[in-house]
């Protein structure tokens, strides 16, 4: 299947999406559910939360937010997977209040004001920037006023100050937009797209941030 982006390594289909799961988990030495669970956590998810999962995957993520959730509660989320979506409904689509739509990130979507966290995991870094800043407006767009924006991801930091093996590793698993997102200022992105009140948590020694964005009411200063 062609890709959309055809530098990027986040477009998963067929072998790689259908196993995606047992990829990570073996690639991470088995943290990586650990990992997930962890920064899900740090969401602070109220039992009747609307959240809306760009880029949802095989459903993991959704299946662990889920268990925060009350019978008010409602996860959707978005892929462009069809394998990943069949995934998803495998796992979790069956439960209450959760569904999966095929749609892109960075294209308009049709939620406006109804959601209260917005999650990414992992699809930013693999966009090409004008892209990246579709699926932000698209994430302003569906949250309410103070609703939240959470964007799992690499965080920001100087490759050429890490050891050699460290560069080495980076260059040989991540595609060339990656190099890119880890030397923007995201906070000042967000902020010029109306979020603020940002707090963060950092995982793997600063590689990887939990960043969370404030949508800010209208006239509200940053």
């Amino acid at each position: 299947m062609d890709r959309i982006y055809p530098d990027s390594k986040v477009e998963i289909h067929g072998f790689l999406a259908r196993h995606y799961d047992t990829i990570m988990v073996l690639m991470s030495f088995g943290m990586y559910r650990f990992f997930i669970r962890d920064a899900i956590s740090r969401m602070n998810i109220m039992p009747g939360d609307k959240i809306l999962d760009m880029g949802a995957g095989t459903g993991t993520n959704s299946c662990y937010m889920l268990a925060y959730l009350s019978g008010s509660g409602k996860i959707t989320g978005i892929d462009i997977s069809d394998d990943m979506i069949e995934q998803f409904k495998k796992k979790c689509s069956t439960s209450p209040g959760v569904d999966i739509l095929k749609m892109r990130a960075d294209k308009e979507l049709p939620f406006a004001s109804e959601f209260d966290k917005v999650f990414i995991s992992f699809v930013l870094h693999g966009l090409p920037q004008h892209a990246r800043q579709v699926v932000i407006e698209n994430a302003f767009k569906a949250l309410r006023d103070r609703g939240e924006f959470f964007i799992l991801d690499y965080n920001e930091f100087s490759l050429e100050d890490k050891a050699f093996y460290e560069r080495v590793a980076f260059r040989m698993l991540e595609c060339p937009y990656a190099f890119d997102f880890i030397k923007r200022d995201w906070k000042s992105i967000l902020s010029d797209k109306g979020f603020g009140d940002f707090r963060e948590h950092l995982f793997f020694r600063g590689y990887v941030r939990l960043l969370r964005a404030r949508k800010l009411s209208r006239g509200t200063k940053p």
